[in-house]
């Protein structure tokens, strides 16, 4: 995998070797910052709009005041992909911190810290085309995680979980209801119609999610916003998740249980359609048939 040489730090480009932060940073020491990871395909962002507008949003919820506009933003990460000749798959990720200074709880008087940078990234064929398993653990985080913030060791340790099991993905669950994954949105399919989480405190409002909820309603499938349990999990005709690296990722198992027939279901297979012909992705016959 490529990590290419130009990076976008304060709105000016730089050689990624020489991008250094002071060990004093608000980052590293609080995990005192947000990010996005917008998806790329064929050399094209795909919801751009949508994770530049969610940055800000972040970025205004704790408080931190970012050097540049959204039309300045939007500007110099297209120039990202033509510095670094990007005209396949990737996925570029931005993070602002608070800044850098001497170590101190209160906020400091400092200009906060950006960069960005593109590295390239296959989609995940064999696992869109034959599905993955997951785990349910409890969800443990904070009570704010629509903000998408570096305070990320929760969902490290339950991913890492998953990774030791197995499993793709780990589904979380608060009190019995789930919440959504480790990092992605998680949904149900029962007779039909797609269950999903509603957009409170409690979940990462996702790019993709959104986007999957319109293409549910252009392709008629009913969709509801409504928590379900961990049994309803269990005991639904289909499973799927949904994030700008996952894309459509259907879940044939989850805590060693079958899910339906063991297959990518109808549903599921329908929005993986969506989502690829959404994202002009030259490749989809390979889902959604």
């Amino acid at each position: 995998m490529t990590v290419h040489s130009y990076v976008l730090s304060q709105l000016e480009f730089v050689d990624r070797h020489s991008l250094t932060y002071p060990f004093e940073e608000r980052g590293l020491q609080f995990g005192d910052g947000v990010y996005e990871v917008i998806r790329v395909y064929g050399g094209n962002y795909y919801l751009k709009n949508e994770h530049v507008d969610r940055l800000f949003r972040s970025a205004e919820a704790v408080k931190i005041d970012l050097p540049f506009s959204k039309d300045e933003l939007h500007a110099s990460l297209s120039e990202l992909l033509s510095k670094n000749n990007v005209t396949g798959n990737a996925k570029v990720y931005l993070q602002a911190t608070r800044g850098s200074a001497t170590r101190d709880h209160v906020f400091p008087s400092v200009p906060a810290n950006f960069y960005a940078y593109v590295q390239d990234m296959p989609r995940p064929e064999e696992k869109l085309r034959h599905g993955v398993s997951a785990i349910v653990r409890p969800d443990i985080r904070w009570q704010n995680c629509y903000i998408k913030s570096l305070n990320l060791l929760p969902n490290v340790l339950a991913k890492q979980e998953a990774s030791e099991y197995g499993a793709y993905e780990a589904i979380l669950h608060r009190d019995g209801k789930v919440t959504e994954c480790s990092s992605s949105n998680v949904y149900i399919v029962k007779k039909g119609t797609v269950y999903t989480h509603p957009e409170t405190n409690q979940i990462l409002h996702g790019c993709v999610r959104a986007r999957v909820k319109q293409l549910a309603y252009q392709e008629k499938i009913p969709f509801v916003e409504a928590a379900f349990s961990a049994t309803q999990l269990m005991e639904a005709d289909e499973v799927f998740v949904t994030s700008s690296t996952s894309e459509v990722m259907p879940i044939v198992q989850v805590d060693n249980q079958t899910i339906g027939n063991g297959k990518p279901g109808n549903i599921t297979s329908k929005l993986q359609h969506a989502y690829a012909v959404d994202a002009n992705i030259a490749d989809y016959s390979i889902v959604g048939k």
